[in-house]
């Protein structure tokens, strides 16, 4: 049986831009590996106008970073994952997660694997709600 990712935009807040949220198989990848108050990438990052999204998988490997604790990723680290096509099969795998002081001992999520035809449409529909993006 294969996961399913699901992306979603917060809002701009305070603080930040707006963030991109990705859960698999209903769980916040995020918040699941560097805890509560951790944060997603910017949108703006990760759904780039005009290219493709970085999160579109090829038969390259290649790391991506999928977020960071509250403290900032250049405090203790950044939550990646590399991110590969085989044919029709999407993977997320060699993840390295962040060590945050508040957290204790890192704990990686597990290996996903997606379907490509439900992975490259939910990438491709988050691309094109474009809704987050602030026009100045």
């Amino acid at each position: 049986m294969f996961d399913r990712l699901e992306i979603k935009v917060l809002p701009p807040g305070n603080r930040f831009a707006a963030q991109v949220r990705l859960r698999v198989s209903s769980e916040d990848i995020v918040e699941g590996a560097v805890g509560e108050g951790g944060r997603g990438p910017y949108a703006a990052d990760l759904l780039p106008a005009g290219r493709p999204s970085p999160l579109r998988a090829t038969n390259e490997a290649r790391r991506l970073e999928l977020g960071e604790p509250e403290c900032t990723g250049g405090c203790c680290g950044f939550l990646s994952v590399t991110v590969q096509r085989f044919g029709e099969i999407v993977k997320w795998s060699d993840w390295v997660v962040p060590r945050a002081a508040h957290t204790g001992e890192p704990s990686p999520p597990p290996e996903f694997h997606f379907d490509a035809r439900q992975y490259d449409t939910e990438v491709a529909r988050a691309e094109a709600a474009r809704w987050w993006q602030v026009h100045p």
